[in-house]
């Protein structure tokens, strides 16, 4: 095939395209675009978790969007993949009860966990490195000790409860 012919074949398959589609649906979208949905309200505590928990060089560990979904599956949640703050976002944005909190922040600690045994291991594995697994370590522990005072903090909010006089 030369030049000439794709050429042709590109102008053929544009021609279909527009009259085949409405102008409308052939837009190119974003897929971590978001929706309304990214933009409803969530609780207070979501955007200071969010700012440590999935800053590394913060929390210690490194969430990825295929940990937060498995996070999310494990307490019975469907999330998209999307990017990681609206994951998260999404994650708690219905949060109404401790409960539901422990739950999500005992997954969440389960996976932090998980790594810092690998800073263990790897620790072992090479000492000249020890401190720097060390620190990460103490940094995902820290992460840890902020669930429980975020669940301590946490108010709910019953189905039958007046906001005005909460």
């Amino acid at each position: 095939m030369n030049k000439e012919d794709l050429s042709d074949l590109r102008a053929e398959f544009d021609k279909f395209v527009q009259e085949s589609c409405p102008s409308g649906e052939m837009q190119q979208r974003d897929p971590d675009a978001g929706d309304k949905e990214d933009d409803e309200p969530v609780p207070q505590f979501v955007d200071a978790l969010t700012a440590k928990l999935l800053a590394p060089a913060l929390s210690g560990v490194y969430l990825s969007r295929l940990d937060i979904k498995r996070i999310a599956e494990a307490i019975d949640e469907s999330l998209p993949i999307k990017e990681r703050i609206k994951m998260v976002r999404s994650l708690f944005r219905h949060t109404n009860s401790k409960e539901y909190l422990k739950g999500a922040f005992d997954e969440i600690s389960k996976h932090i966990n998980g790594r810092v045994l690998i800073y263990q291991e790897l620790s072992e594995a090479f000492p000249a490195s020890k401190p720097i697994f060390d620190e990460h370590a103490s940094k995902a522990k820290k992460t840890m000790k902020m669930f429980e005072q975020i669940i301590d903090d946490f108010e709910e909010i019953g189905p039958s409860d007046d906001p005005i006089f909460i």
